[in-house]
């Protein structure tokens, strides 16, 4: 990161790889309006990104996920070849369970859908620059079934503990939808550790079932 803001901030640099000249330049526009985060490198598909990347090392990755020709997973895992990856946020215009999942397993650390504000953008940005991961999933319809049937039908603890930062990102997936083997395909675990893992989160959360930690974990903004 540069540091050229004054009181000592760091800047973060950003790399934008979308076919759309649209949506780079939107996203350019809107973090132009922050004082700490800046666009250092755009590409319009896969391969021009990876021939920038040779020589540019962006803080942060924004990459769209399908692009053609060449996927943003695809660009992802030739990265992974080349053993440098910068942290990575995969952008998407819908929901996309599989490509959330392929995306894990390739290296990214984060993934929004680009209708996200600029608030969310550039806080997501910060979050995965300082070495956190984003995976916040759109709740599927059994979980938002639940919360219009009422999110506190049962008791939940006033001050639970703390959960983990695997626990975080176990929760998140659970949120998505999926079961424990897919969270295990996703963050390479065995099945019987993210059960264990589910178990601890329910244990914390004072809840019974995956459902009702899902709303528990909303309600403390977890998710």
């Amino acid at each position: 990161m540069d540091q050229g803001i004054p009181g000592g901030r760091s800047v973060i640099r950003v790399g934008v790889v979308d076919d759309q000249a649209l949506v780079r330049s939107g996203v350019r526009g809107l973090l132009e309006l922050t004082s700490d985060i800046q666009v250092m490198l755009e590409a319009a598909d896969g391969a021009e990104a990876l021939e920038r990347l040779t020589v540019a090392r962006p803080d942060v990755l924004l990459l769209d996920v399908r692009m053609p020709g060449m996927s943003g997973i695809d660009v992802l895992r030739a990265l992974n070849g080349r053993e440098c990856v910068p942290p990575t946020i995969l952008l998407t215009t819908f929901d996309d369970d599989e490509a959330l999942l392929a995306g894990m397993r390739a290296g990214a650390r984060g993934f929004l859908l680009k209708d996200i504000s600029l608030e969310r953008l550039a806080e997501a940005i910060r979050r995965v620059a300082a070495g956190e991961t984003l995976f916040r999933p759109a709740l599927t319809e059994r979980v938002l079934e639940g919360v219009r049937g009422g999110a506190a039908d049962f008791p939940t603890l006033d001050l639970p503990e703390r959960l983990t930062g695997r626990e975080l990102e176990v929760l998140a997936l659970m949120a998505g939808g999926f079961n424990n083997r897919e969270i295990a395909d996703a963050l390479g675990p065995s099945e019987g550790t993210i059960k264990n893992h589910v178990s601890s989160i329910l244990s914390k959360l004072g809840v019974r079932d995956r459902v009702r930690a899902v709303l528990r974990g909303l309600e403390l903004g977890y998710i």
